[in-house]
């Protein structure tokens, strides 16, 4: 790597800081994290001590960055397991960069993906974009984050620039990565555009003149490169921190809106609260150290608390759900959401945040045929019911929530596909998933 290309200089000149003692620090920014990266041959926790006592002593802060390709309208709990951290470093007084990638995502990363993510129009990134700002600032602070766009110098680049960029790395290097390997081997294409992510990703780097980079522990590939384009540059290369990826609802998959198993945060509060309380207890834990800012120390103690017979994992649960909640909207507005949720679930009521739906009883399509000679009560087809009530899009996808053990009728799990109209009641509750409609039954 011997081409030299021109780098940009950050907006914001560094300023003094008084910084918390490194061990402090350390304690804050070590919660969680999955792997370090260090900045040199050395261990890791030394290469980011070395990095913070220097920062400390010259009272310059460091520069952290982390990316998102705004590939969709809105940010999930998932994405927030990064951008809690940036709020940690900005606690601590150094400089976060919230990076918009409006060029990277124009290629797509690749990272996890058998096939060639679909292209995107630059109104669907700029639209998209627009949403990034507004919700990201829930939890980091607006006067002291950098917001950047990496079109900022991928425009000035050029195509000339962009052909310097490729000479620097070989088409064995990039097929090391396990993504491009596994579909080499599968004969699945790889397209010639996706080769470019990790090294713009990695360029992405040199023009912020990053100290360090955050990222989930599915984009090492991608943050390594940075490292290399910066000593190419004579930059020191970053420390990489990379974060866990956190499961979804079903304590199972990666947190993913494609997946359905995503709590968004713009979710209104009570739908974020009730998707809260219905995760497993084991999921609560990592929810507790990933989505919130409570010290580990304390949660440890906590879920000691739990195994002692001390503090009802229920208890446990509700207060996470109160505190993630209360970030993101109110104390006041959790507060609700809490009550609503009781009232609902533990009472088996219902509240006036619960919309009705009127189905009527002539419905085609739900009841079922009454068995011959059958004198019993009729059956009501629960698939059609909820396709009805407008909880699910169509009765195969409401019978693969039943086995997903996702709905709920008056408050109780419900799996099966049939069930008699007077347990019901005159007016049930239906749940699924996220949703919760009351039925008003017409003739």
């Amino acid at each position: 790597m011997t081409d030299t290309i021109a780098t940009p200089t950050p907006t914001r000149p560094p300023s003094p800081h008084a910084f918390a003692d490194v061990p402090t620090q350390l304690d804050l920014i070590g919660k969680g994290v999955a792997e370090l990266i260090p900045a040199a041959d050395s261990d890791a926790k030394d290469a980011l001590r070395a990095r913070l006592e220097a920062s400390r002593i010259r009272g310059v802060p460091l520069r952290i960055k982390a990316g998102f390709d705004p590939t969709a309208p809105d940010l999930h709990l998932g994405h927030t397991v990064l951008i809690r951290k940036l709020r940690h470093f900005q606690q601590l007084g150094h400089t976060v960069i919230f990076l918009i990638g409006d060029f990277t995502a124009l290629i797509g990363d690749p990272t996890g993906k058998n096939v060639t993510r679909k292209a995107l129009t630059p109104e669907e990134i700029s639209a998209n974009a627009v949403t990034y700002k507004e919700q990201v600032f829930k939890l980091l602070d607006p006067e002291k984050t950098e917001i950047r766009y990496n079109t900022e110098w991928f425009g000035p680049l050029g195509a000339d620039g962009m052909i310097r960029l490729a000479a620097k790395f070989t088409l064995s290097q990039m097929l090391e990565r396990d993504d491009f390997t596994k579909r080499f081997a599968e004969e699945e294409p790889i397209h010639m555009h996706e080769l470019l992510y990790p090294m713009a990703q990695g360029y992405d780097s040199v023009a912020l003149r990053c100290d360090v980079e955050l990222g989930g522990t599915d984009q090492k590939f991608n943050l390594m490169r940075g490292r290399d384009l910066q000593r190419d540059a004579g930059q020191p290369p970053q420390i990489v921190l990379m974060m866990p990826i956190i499961e979804g609802l079903d304590g199972v998959q990666k947190m993913s809106k494609s997946l359905g198993n995503a709590i968004g945060i713009n979710d209104p509060a009570p739908d974020m609260y009730g998707k809260l309380m219905s995760i497993s207890d084991d999921l609560m834990w990592r929810y507790w150290t990933f989505l919130t800012d409570l010290p580990q120390s304390e949660i440890d103690s906590m879920q000691a608390r739990v195994a002692a017979g001390e503090l009802h994992p229920m208890q446990a649960k509700k207060d996470l759900a109160h505190t993630i909640t209360a970030g993101f909207h109110s104390g006041e507005a959790a507060d609700h959401a809490a009550h609503t949720w009781s009232t609902l679930f533990q009472q088996k009521g219902v509240t006036e945040d619960v919309p009705v739906v009127t189905i009527s009883l002539t419905s085609e399509g739900l009841h079922a045929p009454p068995v011959d000679g059958s004198k019993a009560e009729p059956q009501l087809r629960v698939p059609k019911l909820l396709q009805l009530a407008g909880l699910a899009p169509s009765t195969g996808e409401a019978q693969r929530k039943l086995k997903e053990n996702a709905v709920s009728l008056n408050g109780d799990k419900f799996s099966g596909t049939l069930i008699a109209r007077g347990k019901l009641g005159d007016e049930p509750v239906l749940r699924l998933g996220k949703r919760s409609v009351k039925v008003a039954w017409v003739a």
